[in-house]
This record gives C-alpha cells, sequence and structure tokens, in this order.
C-alpha cells in the first residue's frame, strides 16, 4: 500500500551520506536519483525511503507526530540498524528492544531530526 515516505533535509549531501549507509543494512540501495532527490529500495515494487529539500524553498522541519517505520527481517537486524543508526550521528529515542507482544522495535532521529524506527514482528 505504501509506495514510498519522503523526508525533508537541509543537507542532502550529509542526509545521502547517512541513508546510504543505514538503509544498505537492510540491503537497500539508491533506485532512484534526480539531483537533491533520492530514492532506496530493496527492489522493484517494494517501498521506498526518500529524501529530500522541501519543494517550496523553505527549511525542513520535523513533522511532529511524523515517523517512518523500517521493516526489519529479524530482531538482530532490528539490533543491527538501531546500532548503525546511532554509530552514524541519529539520537537515541528508545532503544531497540520488546514493545508488547511479539513487537519489537528500536527508535531513533535521523541527523535532520525526523523521527524513525526498525521494527520486526515475530
Amino acid at each position: 500500500m505504501i509506495g514510498y515516505v519522503t523526508l525533508g533535509t537541509n543537507d542532502p549531501a550529509r542526509a545521502k551520506r547517512f541513508y546510504d549507509v543505514l538503509l544498505g543494512t537492510l540491503g537497500a540501495k539508491r533506485v532512484m536519483e534526480f539531483g537533491d532527490f533520492v530514492a532506496w529500495g530493496t527492489g522493484p515494487g517494494a517501498p521506498m525511503l526518500a529524501i529530500t529539500p522541501p519543494y517550496d524553498k523553505q527549511p525542513a522541519s520535523v513533522g511532529n507526530g511524523v515517523m517512518v517505520a523500517l521493516q526489519a527481517g529479524s530482531k538482530a537486524q532490528v539490533d543491527a540498524l538501531y546500532k548503525k543508526a546511532l554509530e552514524l550521528g541519529a539520537k537515541d529515542e528508545g532503544p531497540a528492544g520488546p514493545r508488547g507482544d511479539g513487537f519489537y522495535a528500536g527508535y531513533f532521529r535521523d541527523l535532520d531530526g525526523n523521527k524513525l524506527n526498525a521494527f520486526f514482528i515475530g
């Protein structure tokens, strides 16, 4: 149902470096690129995550209550992605661990302050 999610950035070069490494942890790579717009995905038809400066030329800002959830293939992959995010300079928003029955997740904010999580159900 979700095709892609776009996050605003004020520093496209920095965001590209961050997401190249971070999303590579999930096996994603750049699948679309037009100037400062870049989208990463794991293959044809898979949902994508994109970054770009805002179209209206105003500074990018974080949407209160907005979060992107990245599906991982295992608890170990959640742990690896969460750890990698922090190594790359992301801010902790809740360490990786169980969150209710069968839901495992770690929460962080990227270099522009956008909130993401990595999760596994099972």
